[in-house]
């Protein structure tokens, strides 16, 4: 990677790390003692689309900490934030070549598969244990671990869902205005 691509994802992650921190407030919701926030896994879409697979789990990283120390976010946002944008970048790199636009930037409809499947599953067994979070705890106490992880898929969903369907539109508007194609980060 030359210089100028080097410093534009620099500078790329950092603005999608700002706008990640600025909207989180705007809009989320609890849900078993997590905070669910559309807008992660909006910028999950569009990082991993338009700087990829690394640079947008590292937007993630930073917005996790940031949210944390803001006092925004929980512990979740890392297992919450990262998969999606690696699961969204690396489908890209499949997709990328395909002519019709709806189709080329349809990978960011994996986000749920990492966010989902990958992030909250590894939250409720391994995180939720080893910090012993109550909220998901007592729910598999209640119910058993199954039920509690269908639910807890269930609710990150429901945000990942939404912020896919916002990064995909955002990415059809950014193509026909020509950005995208004027940032040529393809390598």
């Amino acid at each position: 990677m030359n210089g100028k691509k080097l410093t534009l994802k620099l500078v790329l992650t950092g603005c999608f790390t700002a706008l990640g921190v600025v909207i989180a407030p705007l809009f989320h919701f609890l849900f078993l003692g997590t905070k669910a926030f559309p807008g992660q896994h909006f910028i999950n879409a569009l990082t991993g689309v338009i700087i990829g697979p690394f640079w947008g789990s590292l937007t993630a990283i930073l917005i996790g900490i940031i949210r944390n120390l803001l006092g925004l976010g929980t512990v979740f946002a890392f297992p919450g934030g990262i998969p999606g944008a690696l699961i969204v970048g690396l489908a890209y790199k499949l997709t990328k070549k395909l002519k019709k636009k709806h189709f080329r930037y349809a990978a960011v409809f994996l986000e749920p598969l990492g966010t989902v499947i990958i992030g909250a599953t590894i939250s409720l067994f391994v995180i939720a244990p080893i910090i012993g979070w109550r909220p998901l705890l007592n729910l598999v106490e209640k119910t058993g671990w199954l039920p509690t992880l269908l639910t807890l898929w269930f609710g990150w969903s429901i945000s990942s869902i939404i912020g896919s369907f916002t990064g995909y539109f955002t990415l059809l508007i950014l193509d026909k205005s020509r950005i995208l194609e004027k940032l040529k980060l393809e390598e």
